[in-house]
């Protein structure tokens, strides 16, 4: 409730300004996947390091059509983070600043559905990035991939043993190549074909 009254009062503000498209219903036939890598877990607490997003159509995920951006560092980045996602200070040099990164990321993705591996963090990571600089949240509409995983096993009429949870072994599970782990992209271009085959029964990846 608090998230719907927060994105109508969003789109009251903004309906004629720059973002006010964003607002808009989405009527084309397009998805993305997104992802981040951060510093830590905590979404209060966390920095990005990178963004990757990238297109679904029909039952393709565009690998050309995609947006892949490293950040400045920030200065939260830690041993333990760069451990998991394998950027260290020196890599993000010549990283974007925020600003333009976020801009970058809005222009791409637009007003099209979201889909996310535990999108709910990915959201609280950007959107604490994004209110103070644009003033408002993504007001795209999302679906949560992990949660639509464990949706459809719940339908199942068998679950001969207990059901995978992480991302690694779900993608192993479904047959889907695991691509570039713990990199924004690989992990968004992953949850895009986790979708595909949940969602369709396929699993293509193509440049277009």
């Amino acid at each position: 409730m608090f998230r719907a009254l927060r994105r109508a009062n969003d789109r009251r503000r903004h309906a004629d300004g720059e973002y006010g498209w964003l607002f808009h219903p989405y009527t084309g036939d397009e998805l993305v996947a997104i992802d981040c890598e951060t510093t830590g877990l905590d979404t209060r607490m966390a920095e990005p390091v990178s963004i990757a997003a990238v297109k679904v159509r029909g039952d393709r995920v565009l690998a050309s059509e995609s947006l892949d951006l490293r950040l400045k560092r920030p200065a939260s980045l830690t041993g333990d983070s760069i451990r998991i996602h394998g950027l260290r200070g020196i890599d993000l040099d010549d990283g974007e600043c925020i600003d333009e990164a976020l801009a970058k990321l809005l222009d791409f993705i637009g007003n099209r559905p979201l889909l996310g591996w535990r999108l709910d963090f990915d959201l609280a990571i950007l959107n604490r990035q994004l209110r103070p600089r644009f003033g408002f949240d993504l007001p795209n509409s999302g679906i949560d991939v992990a949660q639509l995983y464990h949706r459809q096993l719940r339908r199942s009429a068998m679950e001969p043993e207990p059901p995978a949870s992480r991302f690694d072994d779900v993608a192993q599970s479904l047959g889907v190549p695991v691509m570039g782990r713990n990199t924004a992209l690989g992990d968004a271009v992953t949850t895009a074909l986790i979708y595909l085959r949940l969602e369709r029964g396929v699993m293509q990846a193509r440049e277009a």
